[in-house]
């Protein structure tokens, strides 16, 4: 998009405020014809609260997708602050990369401006670097970041585009540390790469010498920004840090940074990298692209550019198609809740657990606990036996003990579950990779690992045999289990008493392939 394209991009939206409109159910119902597009949403919970509003997780109907709806007051903001909204939207609208979050749409209601975002369920990078609790990520860890972050910024100033505000907490991730960059409110538009910005804009802590100086600066800006990001994730503490923004700016422009990055834990290349985005003089600071040019990059590019690639397909659903520029957006209330019964229990019971951002999205029993995944995908077990019973695994917990109250699998930290399947003692599981998991009894074989982890597994396992056949579909008898691959191939293996299974295992993990039957 040229400048000046973008400049009536910009202009269309500042002067209208763009997008559609948002409606309740109740009021929506007789009042639109068959031209305009109407998308259902689910409000689940608060995320989180900004200088300019709200941000609301939303499940939206059509395809169950989790999307992020950045709620902006526009009567509590000034002139200045509606057009940083308004730049946004604009910027977010011409950007579309995997590791930049993505736009969907945006509506208003009253006065009240909806931004439609793409959803991370990680969090961000100021937190994951803060669960660390001390311990150095790895340098395989380092550089899968590093790469994503480069490739973010790559694409903005290639598009022109200054972010002005990168740090830690505008870099999402999602379960499977796929990055995320983020929240380009302060992003500008330059028409070329040897355009400079005045205004002094961004985080202090990630400003660099020259708008320190009050200086004019240009993208090596970001370079400097970027380069304050990895010396955190490699430290895992500030670059620079005072007690006041007089003495930050000092020790900003006089280089003088919180500590050394330890030389026994990462190699010289990717230290230096990172000091080379410190460099005072913003000429000698790398591009993004001569930084994804570097040996430890582009050594293993194609490998970080194919996992992107399959993590975002998992994931991303593609930018929503309107019949006409009115989209209506019809938000419900609709609630959903788990009741459970059995084990000398007749009445259903009603649980509290699921409820908000824990709200269930696919339940099952098997003979004597259950599993629930969540909206954002978090898996659940329970049991439900009499005298405290020992449980084989089955829960997934890495203990025997019979949690009477749902517990989430923290095992699966790190894994976006989207289905689970239970058999009499055991449960599997499929991940948004398409990646299967199972734990609990393998007395006849249903884990599928032949024995290798004994006949109790007390957390769960990958099952290597799917890593080359993506899965599409799990289901589980009493002692047998059936997957459907998205290639349309069925496996089955288990317990055949029965004729539970029609055909007879093969040697191979004793799984046994069928024709698909439609």
């Amino acid at each position: 998009m040229s400048l000046e394209d973008y400049e009536r991009h910009f202009d269309s939206l500042n002067s209208e405020l763009g997008g559609g409109s948002v409606v309740s159910e109740r009021s929506a119902s007789g009042t639109f014809n068959g031209e305009e597009e109407k998308l259902h949403y689910i409000p689940i919970r608060i995320l989180g609260r900004g200088a300019f509003g709200e941000a609301t997780l939303y499940r939206r109907t059509e395809d169950n997708s989790l999307v992020v709806w950045k709620e902006v007051d526009l009567n509590s903001l000034s002139e200045k602050e509606r057009r940083d909204v308004m730049n946004e939207i604009s910027i977010l609208s011409i950007l579309e990369h995997n590791n930049i979050i993505a736009y969907f749409n945006h509506f208003m209601d009253k006065n009240t401006l909806l931004i439609e975002l793409e959803y991370c369920n990680g969090g961000n990078l100021y937190d994951k670097i803060n669960q660390q609790r001390g311990k150095l990520f790895t340098e395989e860890v380092v550089i899968w970041y590093l790469y994503q972050i480069a490739s973010a910024v790559a694409h903005i100033h290639k598009a022109g585009i200054l972010h002005r505000d990168i740090k830690t907490l505008n870099i999402f991730l999602t379960k499977t540390d796929l990055i995320k960059l983020g929240d380009y409110g302060l992003a500008k538009k330059l028409d070329s790469e040897f355009s400079m910005a005045e205004t002094c804009v961004g985080t202090p802590y990630y400003m660099s010498p020259e708008l320190c100086q009050g200086s004019k600066y240009n993208f090596k800006s970001d370079i400097w920004a970027m380069g304050c990001v990895l010396f955190e994730v490699l430290t895992l503490t500030r670059t620079f840090d005072a007690t006041n923004p007089l003495n930050l700016c000092v020790k900003i422009v006089q280089g003088n940074w919180t500590m050394e990055v330890n030389s026994d834990v990462y190699s010289s290349e990717l230290i230096k990298m990172v000091y080379e985005c410190l460099d005072q003089d913003p000429a000698k600071r790398p591009t993004a692209d001569q930084l994804l040019d570097r040996p430890c990059i582009s050594c293993y590019r194609q490998e970080l550019e194919e996992r992107v690639a399959l993590l975002n397909s998992a994931m991303k659903r593609p930018k929503l198609s309107t019949v006409t520029e009115t989209p209506v957006a019809v938000v419900t209330t609709r609630s959903r809740e788990v009741y459970f019964w059995g084990g000398g229990k007749f009445t259903p019971q009603k649980l509290d657990t699921f409820k908000g951002g824990s709200s269930a999205q696919h339940v099952c029993a098997g003979e004597s606990h259950f599993a629930v995944v969540t909206v954002e995908k978090e898996l659940y077990t329970w049991a439900n036996v009499q005298g405290g019973a020992k449980m084989v695994g089955q829960l997934g917990h890495g203990d025997q003990a019979s949690y009477r109250q749902p517990k989430k699998v923290e095992k699966l930290q790190g894994k976006a579950i989207r289905q689970v399947a239970c058999g009499a003692d055991f449960t599997a599981c499929v991940s948004d990779e398409d990646l299967m998991y199972m734990f609990g009894s393998d007395y006849y074989g249903c884990i599928g690992v032949e024995g290798e982890f004994g006949m109790e597994i007390l957390e769960p396992v990958l099952l290597e045999f799917f890593e080359e056949r993506p899965v599409r579909q799990v289901s589980c008898g009493d002692n047998h289990v059936v997957v459907l691959t998205q290639s349309g191939e069925i496996f089955s293996w288990g317990c055949g008493e029965w004729r539970s299974l029609k055909v007879p295992p093969s040697p191979q993990l004793h799984v046994a392939a069928m024709e698909p039957s439609f």
